[in-house]
């Protein structure tokens, strides 16, 4: 099984889960920016966020043989912090970094003005920079939340089939589909969608316009849940091309939209992922 997740927070997983990562078929990522578990206290500390994205984060992930892209943006929790709002103004000298293969996460948590206002310059940077946008609808309130992303999407004069509307459930998903954009579902242990649900939408929607993430940010959540689901769709009677459109080739031509991914890979000693040889660690 080969994976691409296209929506997952590395920098809060160990090198264990790398290494798991890679023994399940995991080849390719992308890691989001988005919150850190507390209050960030300025523009500084994204700069270091950001920077570690692009560099620290891939060189890691190269070590077990994952390459690593990522999104980057001001999320819409911080968005309604004023200490954060000169965020914005540094965004277009990450956008137009390699590696950077989408603007994102962007959207609504709690449905405020000041994330709204963000929301839109960040789909503006979007098409300034030709690049895809990932958009996270709220926890609270999703069916109301997924529809104004919709109209601000619509408003912003990106075109649908360079979106992602992620953390979608059985009440949003059609909305999403029917406005052109692409369907993205984070799979979780307890919440948001598990691996059979998310096969009864694939059943009922079939396998086009739709990522499927693990997201496995900072709290009860499993990098696995991308395998989790495959073997669940093989179980379900989808074959192993239908898996592989869903799991592969589906973020590859989303995120290929940016012009900038790269697939060739990261060449792993398959030895060293496995026979517990340690991190090579960077130049000092």
């Amino acid at each position: 099984m080969r994976i691409f997740d296209p929506h997952i927070h590395m920098s809060s997983r160990t090198t264990d889960d790398y290494r798991a990562m890679y023994a399940a078929g995991v080849r390719a990522l992308v890691e989001p920016a988005f919150w850190l578990g507390q209050p960030r206290t300025s523009a500084g500390s994204f700069v270091d966020y950001f920077d570690a994205l692009l560099g620290w984060e891939p060189y890691r992930a190269s070590q077990f043989g994952i390459r690593h892209h990522c999104a980057i943006a001001l999320n819409p929790k911080e968005a309604n912090d004023p200490r954060c709002a000169e965020v914005i103004d540094l965004l277009p000298r990450y956008l137009v970094k390699d590696g950077v293969v989408a603007v994102g996460e962007t959207g609504f948590d709690s449905m405020t003005a000041a994330e709204e206002k963000s929301f839109a310059a960040h789909l503006a940077l979007a098409v300034d920079h030709g690049l895809p946008a990932l958009v996270h609808t709220p926890h609270r309130d999703k069916a109301a939340g997924t529809a104004r992303s919709l109209d601000v999407i619509r408003e912003s004069g990106i075109p649908a089939e360079r979106v992602v509307v992620d953390h979608l459930n059985e009440l949003t998903v059609r909305q999403v589909l029917d406005a052109g954009c692409w369907a993205g579902f984070s799979i979780y242990p307890d919440t948001k969608m598990e691996p059979d649900r998310m096969v009864r939408l694939l059943q009922e929607y079939g396998t086009e316009r739709v990522l499927v993430n693990s997201a496995a940010d900072w709290g009860h959540s499993d990098p696995l849940r991308t395998h989790a689901t495959g073997t669940a769709m093989l179980a379900a009677g989808f074959s192993e091309q239908d898996v592989e459109q869903v799991l592969w080739h589906n973020p590859v031509a989303f995120y290929g939209q940016s012009g900038r991914l790269e697939l060739d890979g990261p060449e792993a000693d398959a030895a060293a992922l496995f026979e517990g040889n340690s991190i090579q660690r960077g130049p000092r």
